[in-house]
């Protein structure tokens, strides 16, 4: 029997929706190029670069900081020589290969079986700066150098000791001395941000211990009672594997989990729904409780929120590193609604540079919201309220202070990938010229104690995320955006890039399919009711959307293929 034409249409219509057109997206916009008057910057970033550790290598070679005011050195990292690990997938970034070769031969002969120096080992530090910087400099010399991952192993086999027994959790810190872990409380960042190294570890070692360690503790933490759906306590206790108190932020002790979760999904590209779920809700939760406006300038900041149940409009420039990560998962999942306030995160977080009389932004800062004004310490300063009605934040007292951070420029270095605007070109040009002339020491480069104070003291301590986090995101800003594609690599929470697969069909559980079963996965447990899934654009579903035409476009072809016409 003869069809309706209509009817066919619908058929064929139905056919091209079940195509496999609904796929991850692209996190880099296509086409975007550094116009030719910002290309200088780039070869201002390495200059810069390069004139760091030419000081470092004068003053402080071996050793992990160099110490700028007194021509000397910091030990700050075990005496392993962090500057010269951590600065290894910059140099090959910046083609930098006669640094590169001397870098690498230092650390294929480091001795990670005793610390240099009577501190603790930090896993996590260790994890983010050693572990990840021979592995990713492993990769990005193309394989060349089988040393860098004995390396990454040696020392991995000596943090495994924090995992005590069967628990989840790893203690924070070790004693290498004892081969025994200090027993204190830790944190969900310190024990959630294992999973890109110690995955990598287990890719080139073939042994998979180091990958289930590094899950099984991030599963724990996110199979906990949570004060937030998705947004577990910072505190954690190794010893029973619960959570400390009920303190959330998305700041130092918590941050690098969360980015952690979106970032895990890509790189595997595992077939368990788990790590995409888990940030998903995390950034839906925040955008119904955290999210808040100023009441000056209208600028979106994303509050902590203490074990009293209260919003504490408070900040910090380790938060901003949100901003890039919500694009980063944003544009993988399709999410528009994502996107947008990803990109209000970076605007706000950039506001803390461009209003300080350095151009500077300064370690925490605090904001008034239409809904309350707590912000968990005492009440600001007529000097911090003034300063709060010209720019809609202040520095909080103590944290007027800039370490070489990198987070407002990572950020921004994803905006400018994801949107191919401009401004974030603008602005990281901002971000060189004040470094440039407030930063300089007697020798390289040094932080300074009050962003507000053009005439500020400065510290004598050059931190190795100098070289591996903030001048790589700036190099890449200036860079050719085909280089480190945000599509081909992923950064861990030092920058230091990882190889990527090509991206899977879709990450995490579908729009309208209830997540697998306690049985096939491991869920977390919400305080509170279920919260509306704010991250489920109207405008742009989490998945990819296709045009009317297009369709239309398919369902004639199908239709011409089996005789119809429209």
């Amino acid at each position: 029997m003869v069809q309706p034409r209509s009817l066919l249409f619908t058929t064929a219509l139905a056919v091209a929706l079940s195509s496999p057109f609904v796929v991850a997206g692209p996190v880099q916009k296509d086409g975007i190029a550094v116009p030719p008057n910002m290309a200088g910057n780039r070869d201002a970033v390495k200059q810069i670069f390069m004139d760091s550790y030419e000081a470092y290598k004068q003053d402080a070679w071996g050793h992990d900081d160099l110490a700028p005011l007194s021509k000397g050195f910091v030990d700050s990292r075990n005496g392993w020589g962090a500057t010269i690990v951590d600065g290894m997938s910059t140099m090959s970034i910046m083609g930098l290969d006669n640094y590169l070769g001397d870098a690498i031969k230092f650390a294929s002969q480091i001795d990670f079986s005793k610390s240099k120096t009577s501190d603790s080992v930090s896993v996590f530090e260790t994890t983010i700066r050693y572990i990840g910087g021979l592995l990713s400099t492993y990769e990005l010399s193309g394989r060349k150098h089988p040393e860098l991952v004995d390396k990454a192993k040696e020392v991995a086999d000596k943090l495994a000791i924090a995992w005590v027994g069967d628990n989840d959790i790893p203690f924070g810190h070790i004693n290498f001395g004892n081969n025994a872990p200090d027993k204190q409380n830790s944190n969900i960042a310190e024990a959630g941000t294992l999973t890109l190294e110690w995955a990598t570890l287990s890719k080139y070692t073939g042994d998979d211990k180091y990958r289930n360690l590094a899950e099984k503790a991030f599963r724990r933490i996110a199979t906990n009672p949570s004060p937030l759906p998705g947004l577990p306590a910072q505190g954690i206790d190794p010893n029973t594997g619960s959570p400390v108190g009920g303190y959330v932020t998305w700041g130092g002790g918590s941050d690098s989990y969360f980015e952690y979760l979106i970032k895990y999904a890509r790189l595997n590209n595992t077939g368990e729904a788990l790590w995409a779920d888990t940030w998903k809700l995390a950034v839906d939760s925040s955008i119904q409780t955290l999210l808040k406006k100023s009441t000056v300038g209208d600028h979106s900041y994303l509050t902590d929120y203490d074990s009293e149940k209260r919003n504490v409009y408070v900040s910090s420039h380790l938060a901003c590193f949100h901003g890039g990560n919500w694009l980063l998962g944003g544009q993988l999942l399709r999410n528009q609604t994502v996107v947008d306030v990803a990109l209000q995160l970076v605007d706000a977080c950039w506001n803390t540079y461009a209003s300080t009389a350095t151009g500077i932004g300064p370690e925490a800062f605090a904001f008034a919201s239409v809904d309350g004004n707590y912000t968990a310490g005492s009440a600001p300063t007529p000097e911090q309220q003034a300063f709060y009605e010209l720019h809609g934040f202040y520095p909080t007292t103590g944290a007027e202070y800039y370490i070489l951070r990198p987070e407002v420029l990572e950020s921004n270095f994803y905006a400018w990938r994801v949107t191919g605007d401009a401004k974030y070109l603008d602005r990281a040009a901002s971000a060189v010229s004040s470094f440039q002339k407030y930063l300089k020491a007697p020798v390289a480069y040094a932080g300074i104690q009050n962003v507000n104070d053009v005439n500020s003291g400065k510290f004598n301590d050059m931190e190795s995320f100098w070289f591996a986090e903030v001048l790589k995101y700036l190099y890449l800003t200036f860079d050719d955006p085909s280089h480190i594609s945000l599509d081909e690599w992923v950064f861990n929470t030092e920058a230091h890039p990882f190889q990527i697969p090509p991206a899977k069909g879709a990450y995490g559980t579908p729009s309208g399919q209830t997540p697998p079963s306690p049985s096939q996965q491991h869920p977390f447990t919400p305080t509170q009711a279920p919260i509306p899934a704010y991250s489920q654009s109207p405008t742009l579903p989490g998945i990819l959307h296709i045009p009317e035409g297009i369709i239309r476009s398919v369902a004639t072809g199908i239709l011409n293929i089996i005789g119809f016409q429209l």
